[in-house]
This record gives C-alpha cells, sequence and structure tokens, in this order.
C-alpha cells in the first residue's frame, strides 16, 4: 500500500521537538512501506498535500500534527479511497483522544497498519468541513485569540480563555432543528460529532462519530461559581446533566444570529455570515483507529 505522512512541524510539541518526523520515516523503513513524509509550509498547505497523496493513488494518508492539521488533512479525504490516519500532537487532540489514539507513542504507529478502518460522519457548516466540533460564541473567541499565541498547550488555553471569558457576552440565538425552533441566549455553543473537545473536556457524554446524529450543546452565561461547576461536569461525563445546559441531537441545523461573526471549525477560527446551515455527511471518511 502506497501511503503519504503529512508532518505539520508548527503543530503541539512539533515545534519545539521534531522528533516524529524522524519516528515516522523510521516507522516507514521498519515496515518496508511505500510511503513518504512531506512538511506543511503554510496554513491549508495540509490539504493541498492530501489531495496530492490521493492523486498520487495513495491508500493511507497520515496527518501528524494537531486538530487544525487533522481538519486540513481530513478534509481532503472525504469520500475518496484513501483512509486517513491520524498522529495526534496538538494542545486539544479532541477527534484522537475520543477514538482511542491518545498520543503520539509506538501504539499509535502500528494502528495505522494494525488497526481497523471506521467509517465516521463529517460535517459542514456554511461550506467549511470540521470532524471533531464547531462553534461560537465564547469558544470562538478563545480560538480567535488562540490562533495568534506563539506558545500553545493546555496552559495557552487557560491564558486566553480566562479573559475572554471575563470580556464575552450571551447572544441571542434562533436555532432550527428536528424538533422545531428554539430561542437560546448562548454563551457559547458547540455543535459535536465526538464527545469531546480535546484534553478529555466531554461536552456531549455518549456521542458517537458514526451515528449519523451531531449534538447540539448550548450554555447560558454563569457566574464565576457556576462556570467552576461546568469545567468539573466537563470532566467527569455529566456535563449534559446540568439544568442550564440545552442538548438538541440532529443531523441538520440552522443558527441564525444578529450579525456575521466567528465560529471555530476544530480550534479552528473562520469569519462567516449572520446564517449558519450545518449539514451532516454520514459515514464519509475512513479513519484508522485501535482494534477494540
Amino acid at each position: 500500500m502506497k501511503a503519504r505522512f503529512i508532518f505539520n512541524p508548527h503543530s503541539g510539541s512539533n515545534r519545539r521537538n521534531p522528533w516524529l518526523r524522524d519516528r515516522a520515516a523510521a516507522f516507514i523503513r521498519e515496515r518496508g512501506l511505500d510511503a513518504t513524509v512531506v512538511d506543511t509550509a503554510r496554513p491549508r498547505h495540509a490539504t493541498e498535500l492530501a489531495a496530492q497523496a490521493v492523486a498520487d493513488g495513495c491508500g493511507l494518508v497520515v496527518a501528524i500534527g494537531g486538530d487544525g492539521t487533522m481538519n486540513e488533512v481530513a478534509s481532503a479525504l472525504v469520500d475518496t479511497p484513501a483512509v486517513f490516519g491520524l498522529i495526534p500532537c496538538g494542545s486539544g487532540n479532541g477527534l484522537g483522544r475520543h477514538l482511542g489514539i491518545r498520543r503520539p507513542d509506538a501504539g499509535t504507529f502500528r494502528t495505522l497498519l494494525e488497526g481497523r478502518p471506521l467509517a465516521m460522519d463529517t460535517g459542514l457548516v456554511n461550506g467549511f468541513p470540521f470532524f471533531n466540533a464547531m462553534g461560537l460564541g465564547l469558544e470562538a473567541d478563545i480560538a480567535v485569540r488562540f490562533s495568534r499565541q506563539t506558545r500553545r498547550g493546555l496552559a495557552g488555553y487557560l491564558r486566553v480563555g480566562v479573559p475572554a471569558y471575563f470580556a464575552h457576552r450571551p447572544e441571542a440565538l434562533t436555532v432550527r432543528h428536528d424538533g422545531g425552533s428554539t430561542r437560546l441566549e448562548a454563551f457559547t455553543l458547540a455543535i459535536m460529532n465526538s464527545d469531546q473537545y480535546g484534553n478529555d473536556a466531554r461536552a456531549a457524554p455518549g456521542a458517537r462519530v458514526d451515528d449519523g446524529r451531531f449534538d447540539l450543546i448550548s450554555v447560558p452565561a454563569v457566574g464565576w461559581w457556576g462556570a467552576g461547576h461546568l469545567l468539573y461536569r466537563l470532566g467527569t461525563d455529566t456535563f449534559d446533566r446540568v439544568r442550564a445546559v440545552t442538548r438538541f441531537s440532529g443531523a441538520e441545523f440552522t443558527i441564525e444570529r444578529s450579525a456575521p461573526g466567528w465560529i471555530h471549525t476544530d480550534g479552528e477560527p473562520r469569519a462567516t455570515t449572520a446564517q449558519l446551515t450545518i449539514t451532516l455527511k454520514p459515514r464519509s471518511l475512513r479513519i484508522m483507529v485501535p482494534v477494540g
């Protein structure tokens, strides 16, 4: 099988210690693969490289990077014969953690060849693809601020998240879903494909990437004590049990807000229109996951 490994030298720990590039090259030699490692050079470059890999007949295309790299590579593989491989090394690694691909260790490399392909759902919001989660409100504000950081990781999220929390204001939204139309005052709102944002912060307990449904999670403004309680709930699989949290399930949503603004797709900020149309493409991406 022909394979292509796409390495982002600016993702997570790769920026400080690009050892994973050498590890990928060694894995190719050890397994005798017909494969090469290529580096990204600019934003969106990973999508171009992945599309070229498909055109070159690669049956396996591997992203070595964070959630942004995952999104860029996977975007080129939707509805293609190629299987997606993930070596996660970013700040959150939400999709990887959800699928049991938690860290860039030897087991994760073995999964590329010894795992099983899972056909997962993918999403589009106003034409922007997403695979783990998209959102607006506070989380989009944090994504914008985080994108401007040179130092990343969980500490980076906290560094931008705390001031964003105090500066952000809730937004009046109309959400159209399977059950009709609902008005919300959302401080933050997410459309989840997996159960978590990353770092095991599980906003949609029980969600799966192959069930043909998204989970919409909306949170109103809460006080400082309430915010601490919600953070605790994110780590205990009980987030949706909080009375203030609204959760809907469906394959399509339309969100209307008062003005254009920011959203994020898998943590990457996007400027887009006031109306958001979210659609699901069932089982449109095959990804290698651990057996069992």
